[in-house]
């Protein structure tokens, strides 16, 4: 087989691409939790598309469905119109992870990716209420859009919009300032006090864990609490589960341990099941006043994800399938537990929640050489945080624990090389 020259990713693609600066090889297959390289390379991956392949890499099951169906001719393309695929997932949707869960919510499909459900319901918000103003969070991302960037709290990020971003006011995220200020004391007063020069919102929209932001996870009583405040002033709650949710934290949807019952949920990466552009905009029934093609979009029919989503949701149907997750989340907790006491010239923090963890490193640059050494070690690992503090896990929720193991092993590898550690490894 002929070898694929880097140069051509150099010399025509855009200097705006990113991760094949991190991983810089050329990959040309994957399985499960495995991808090889062109040149026969194996390597964990413990990034999963950045949460797009919660379910790993080529399902035999979801791969079968989307095979048959494409060689039926099945539709591809339909924008929303009425499709078999299209009644499938919503029926098994409604039957597997609504009804079970007690909650109610219509289905909107806005377009095939994150920013475009959190427009939606941004806009969505606005319309309900007749207010202008959102209230986001620090270090929360929710995509690249202009509505999306304007409740992103990355500088860098934000500063790519090229104009103002307006109509937003940014709180503190919980234990942004200090472990011991309950930040919503500050949220509530800007909120009750009338010489604040804050408005009531629309909504607030938020990550119950934030995933770009540094994998920082909210407390329960800190989301408890939120909800609470939307409810006494009729603000709208928008939990924006595109990175967190489909497995993530442990449970289908990641507010689900805190007992939330959000007013708009935002859904994308993984509800596909194969990687395939999905995205779902979740909203309580009363909130559906929009007029028909009020908010469109070409790629909003993808029948060949609303195959594959439909299929992955048989992972839902027995309570083994998110007990097996647990098991995995509460070992890489242990290991990271692990890593940040035995290595304290890490000077590392345990973050995060579930299957998405990391650990922030006193050093932000140590984060970034961990992943490198990891990467050539045949671990695929990103980091997060503003400064990209936190080397982040995000195994897929399907690995085995004998994989898990083995990708955690080349980590703890590669944070004594990172920190020049000599000594052989005491279990």
């Amino acid at each position: 087989m002929n070898k694929t020259d880097m140069k051509i990713f150099e010399e025509r693609e855009s200097e705006v691409r990113s991760y094949c600066r991190s991983f810089p090889t050329v990959f040309t297959k994957a399985k499960g939790s495995t991808m090889w390289d062109e040149e026969g390379n194996e390597y964990i991956d413990f990034f999963a598309g950045a949460g797009a392949l919660n379910y790993g890499h080529n399902d035999e099951n979801m791969k079968k469905a989307l095979v048959d169906y494409i060689m039926s001719d099945g539709m591809t393309h339909s924008l929303d119109m009425a499709t078999t695929p299209k009644a499938n997932f919503l029926t098994a949707f409604n039957e597997t992870i609504l009804k079970p869960r007690g909650l109610d919510y219509k289905v909107m499909f806005p377009g095939p990716t994150g920013t475009n459900t959190v427009e939606a319901a941004l806009k969505l918000a606005r319309k309900v209420t007749g207010r202008t103003d959102i209230i986001s969070f620090t270090n929360g991302f929710h995509g690249m859009t202009i509505g999306s960037l304007s409740v992103t709290g990355n500088a860098f990020k934000r500063k790519g919009a090229g104009i103002p971003l307006t109509n937003v006011v940014t709180m503190p995220y919980d234990n942004f300032l200090t472990e011991e200020l309950d930040t919503l004391d500050y949220l509530e007063q800007f909120l009750t006090e009338g010489g604040s020069g804050v408005d009531i919102p629309a909504a607030v929209i938020l990550e119950t864990v934030q995933g770009e932001g540094g994998v920082n996870a909210a407390r329960t009583e800190w989301l408890q609490r939120l909800e609470r405040i939307c409810k006494e002033h009729d603000i709208l709650m928008i939990i924006d589960d595109v990175q967190a949710g489909i497995g993530r934290t442990g449970s289908f949807f990641s507010f689900e341990e805190a007992g939330l019952k959000p007013d708009i949920v935002c859904l994308s990466k993984s509800i596909g099941g194969y990687g395939l552009p999905l995205a779902l905009t979740l909203f309580k029934p009363e909130l559906d006043i929009w007029d028909p093609g009020e908010h469109n979009g070409t790629f909003r029919g993808n029948n060949h994800a609303f195959v594959t989503a439909t299929v992955a949701l048989d992972y839902w149907k027995t309570p083994d399938f998110q007990e097996s997750i647990q098991r995995k989340a509460e070992l890489v907790n242990q290991f990271l537990t692990t890593i940040v006491e035995k290595y304290p010239e890490l000077k590392g923090t345990v973050k995060g929640r579930g299957l998405m963890m990391g650990i922030g490193c006193g050093e932000p640059a140590i984060a970034g050489k961990i992943a490198a050494e990891a990467f050539s070690r045949g671990l695929i690992m990103e980091t997060a945080g503003f400064e990209d503090e936190v080397f982040k896990l995000f195994p897929a929720v399907t690995i085995s624990e004998d994989k898990l193991k083995a990708g955690l092993a080349i980590i703890e590898e590669s944070v004594r090389a990172s920190l020049g550690v000599k000594e052989p490894i005491l279990n």
